[in-house]
């Protein structure tokens, strides 16, 4: 999946993305607002995991939610 098309469809994809990070607020995801390398950051911030690890979540989400199209 391309990232656009999560950015592009950000309401749509929050719900998916709080359950799957349930720890991060929606005030954050207001702010992330699609943002890959916000998103990647608010992981390791809340979760403690290393930027590699952060990446590996968001591209195994990406390949969950490939089938979506927007």
């Amino acid at each position: 999946m391309n990232w656009d098309i999560v950015e592009g469809n950000w309401k749509q994809f929050k719900g998916k993305i709080k359950a799957k990070w349930g720890k991060i607020s929606d005030d954050n995801l207001d702010v992330i607002s699609g943002k890959r390398d916000q998103l990647a950051g608010k992981i390791q911030e809340t979760y403690g995991v290393s930027k590699d690890e952060a990446e590996k979540q968001i591209e195994d989400f990406e390949k969950e939610n490939q089938d979506i199209r927007h």
